[in-house]
């Protein structure tokens, strides 16, 4: 009996390990601070993250990369070494900004990149390294060429064989079959998991064996106690793999090693609030429509790599160019319940290779805080526009519940209830919304968090008052800089008699 006991507990375990983001329960959505520094990461847990719900960062990769003309933002993903000094800051300043989000509640998850090293490796690295690229020396890890795969360009994406061996590019392919590769690699890990990050966003899983990344994961150590993780705690995993079906390598490959990235959402998603499929046909929203599992896909409306035109998604994928139909896309997704989201932070751009803001010396320049909350100095920051950080208020107030109560006119108006917590309503047609609908509340008043938010005991914008029966009438105008409408419990101003 006692064995059975074990046996069970033991797959009740690996049910779970590297599947659990470790959020507190009363937070949701991690925001990717693309680029920004560690200090600032820091500053932002605890000065707008905290505060407004949000459950994790995803940090650009923290391992010295190389220096490259121009300073492009794809310098970062060609690694020099596993030293923790980039433009972003020093290693110290990396671990304060770990245990300074931690503290507040806000994990940290860092992208890593394993597959390659640089290729452009002429100008040395963010910490000094050099390299004999042509020679396949990296002494700054070190990595010599028997380190390497055997040099090849990957031609056909339908040859699984290829995509794995050979060059992404012209980027040095790292053998993950190799011990020494191997050993290294569990190294880094362990190290960002000592100084405390909660998991890692993979890059380009799909070029590495499913075989080489379980001997790598499966000697991960666990999340240390001292930062605030239960006992026993494993690392939180996601996988980088742009699949958007037809291809040699699927998404389903990589989904016993840990949650992956799903590109189709991103697509779809875009695709409809471009207003190219109609809205009504989201009622089935997830598996139904090819998309992983919920709890294995991390979910984007962007991301770093296809609102450049990059991966996957082409022209339908949504950007902050789009700003009135990216909030709709960014608010549906954190309005239904499917997948574990992630929301991009950008800085704006005018090519597809430009690098963030900076000064003359190629140093990092911080965001300018707005007193509307808003960024300035060249930064997006689409996680502190109110249509969006209200979403992520709005899915934390609905946890656990289920979606319900969908109603749509038959083109691209919809609206749905989130148990009896929430209510949302879209508009994508060119004509008003003007409906008495179900909104699941009790009885009240409450304010729409998209055209403003709860102050006291009174709304910054528009508000709605719910029957007894939890209908309400509900408008947005065709014109409205949002189209979109949210209430939910925790935004009541006034209880009906």
């Amino acid at each position: 009996m006692r064995a059975a006991v074990v046996l069970l507990a033991l797959c009740a375990t690996l049910a779970t390990a590297q599947f659990n983001t470790h959020q507190w329960a009363d937070r949701s959505g991690i925001v990717h601070l693309f680029e920004w520094k560690w200090d600032d990461i820091a500053a932002e847990c605890e000065n707008f993250l905290a505060p407004h719900g949000y459950a994790g960062v995803q940090v650009s990769p923290p391992t010295e990369n190389a220096v490259i003309g121009g300073r492009p933002w794809w310098e970062r993903y060609q690694p020099m070494s596993y030293r923790l000094e980039t433009r972003s800051g020093t290693e110290a300043q990396f671990a304060s900004m770990v245990r300074r989000c931690n503290e507040v509640g806000v994990r940290i998850y860092v992208d890593l990149v394993i597959n390659h090293m640089a290729d452009l490796a002429g100008w040395g690295g963010t910490a000094g390294s050099t390299a004999d690229r042509p020679n396949f020396s990296f002494p700054g890890v070190p990595f010599s060429v028997t380190d390497f795969n055997p040099p090849c360009v990957i031609t056909n994406y339908n040859d699984p064989i290829m995509v794995r061996n050979c060059q992404l590019g012209s980027l040095p392919d790292l053998n993950q079959g190799v011990p020494w590769v191997r050993d290294k690699v569990v190294d880094l890990m362990n190290h960002l998991i000592g100084l405390g990050v909660a998991g890692f966003r993979m890059d380009a899983v799909k070029h590495m064996w499913p075989g080489d990344l379980q001997a790598i994961y499966s000697r991960m150590n666990n999340l240390p106690t001292s930062h605030g993780f239960p006992p026993n705690a494993r690392p939180f995993i996601t996988q980088e793999v742009i699949d958007l079906g037809g291809e040699a390598i699927g998404k389903n490959e990589y989904t016993h090693l840990g949650t992956v990235t799903e590109f189709r959402f991103s697509a779809e998603i875009g695709r409809a609030f471009r207003g190219h499929n109609q809205l009504r046909w989201l009622y089935n929203w997830g598996p139904e429509w090819g998309f992983l599992p919920s709890h294995l896909g991390l979910v984007f409306v962007d991301n770093h790599d296809n609102q450049r035109g990059h991966g996957a998604g082409g022209e339908e994928v949504l950007t902050h160019k789009v700003p009135k139909n990216y909030k709709m896309a960014t608010a549906f997704m954190l309005a239904h319940p499917y997948g574990i989201p992630r929301v991009m932070s950008s800085f704006f751009f005018n090519d597809g290779d430009q690098g963030p803001p900076s000064d003359g010396d190629g140093n990092l320049s911080s965001p300018i805080i707005n007193a509307d909350d808003s960024c300035g100095g060249g930064w997006a920051c689409e996680h502190r526009w109110r249509q969006i950080y209200n979403m992520v208020g709005f899915r934390n107030a609905v946890s656990g519940t289920s979606l319900n109560d969908w109603w749509d006119n038959g083109g691209n108006q919809i609206a749905f209830c989130r148990g009896g917590r929430g209510f949302v309503a879209f508009n994508l047609e060119g004509h008003d919304l003007n409906q008495n609908l179900q909104t699941c509340l009790p009885a009240g008043t409450y304010c729409d968090v998209i055209s403003g938010s709860k102050s006291g005991s009174s709304c910054t914008g528009a508000s709605v008052t719910v029957g007894g029966d939890g209908r309400a009438n509900i408008f947005i105008s065709a014109n409205a800089d949002d189209g979109v409408l949210a209430i939910h419990a925790n935004v009541s101003i006034l209880e009906s008699i």
